[in-house]
């Protein structure tokens, strides 16, 4: 009964995987209903993911974390232009002064950002030190503003879904935007990393072992870099003008959005996969030999990790 439970879970687990993967290189094409079900996709897959891999206590206390600690300083940056810059949305229904969307999109990327990390630093679990405790929310965090650096110019500057006022020298976008990234997703990460060491799951006894489940959040991570590269091939080539009338050629701007997600999140991606891989590689060789080729069986400790 429990093998077939875990199976099913997984099996909807890699469903949801598909569609978000498919959703996020096709919405560009698809601007009315890309962006709601993209996001509707993502938060399922963060809901399921990570109460397989933290249990739903900690997925939920992650999510609310992120809602809340992104909202406040969202809300306070468009008040004061800390710790973002000035800006405010042009998006519909908001949360005082910040579209409902953009905390989940907070949680759905920053999930996937804080896998990729557990894969480059170390999972962070009860009693973990230190190194991994710290380490793994920094990790997690420049993995998020690699995000931010391919998305805002283009969101902001070519589709203005919001407006900087001041403008900014990266194609419109401010410098210290990308500062309040860095800030405030170290934040959320570093709280959720501070309840994993006090009440996460126990330790291993033996190193994790590579599993489905960090490759599914790696594909993602990798599908959300790809959608920048559609960007690029798909955009229109024109003229635009920021909030103080700088003009810039869109063309540009898709190109330095593809630069910077091939040696962002695409760099991101490839050094988490070889991580992955050797991790993979090590456990194989580490498995006996009466072991090493028998079918492997379906257990809830390994379709947790």
């Amino acid at each position: 009964m429990a093998a077939n439970y875990s199976r099913s879970a997984s099996t909807i687990l890699w469903f949801v995987t598909s569609l978000a993967m498919i959703l996020l290189l096709t919405k560009t094409f698809f601007p009315g209903i890309g962006f709601p079900l993209l996001l509707l996709a993502q938060t399922v897959f963060t809901l399921l993911h990570g109460s397989r891999r933290y249990g739903w206590r900690a997925i939920l206390v992650f999510v609310g974390i992120t809602l809340l600690v992104s909202n406040i300083l969202e809300n306070l940056s468009v008040l004061t232009g800390f710790p973002f810059g000035n800006y405010h949305y042009t998006l519909g229904w908001q949360l005082f002064m910040v579209p409902l969307g953009i905390g989940p999109a907070y949680a759905a990327t920053g999930y996937l950002a804080w896998t990729v990390a557990t894969l480059l630093v170390g999972a962070v679990r009860r009693g973990s030190g230190r190194l991994t405790t710290i380490g793994t929310p920094v990790i997690a965090s420049f993995a998020m503003v690699a995000w931010d650096l391919s998305m805002d110019p283009t969101r902001a500057t070519i589709q203005k879904l919001w407006i900087w006022e001041n403008g900014g020298g990266f194609f419109g976008v401010p410098l210290v935007n990308f500062l309040g990234w860095s800030l405030t997703t170290y934040v959320f990460f570093q709280f959720f990393a501070l309840y994993l060491r006090s009440y996460g799951p126990e330790p291993r006894a033996t190193p994790e072992p590579a599993t489905a489940s960090h490759v599914q959040s790696l594909v993602l991570y990798a599908a959300t870099a790809g959608a920048f590269v559609i960007d690029f091939l798909s955009g229109e080539r024109t003229i635009v003008t920021d909030a103080l009338g700088h003009r810039w050629h869109t063309g540009d701007l898709y190109e330095t959005s593809v630069l910077t997600t091939i040696y962002g999140m695409i760099f991101i991606t490839v050094l988490a996969a070889l991580n992955l891989a050797r991790r993979s590689g090590a456990a194989s060789a580490n498995l006996p030999d009466t072991t090493r080729h028998a079918s492997p069986a379906s257990t809830p400790a390994d379709t947790a990790a």
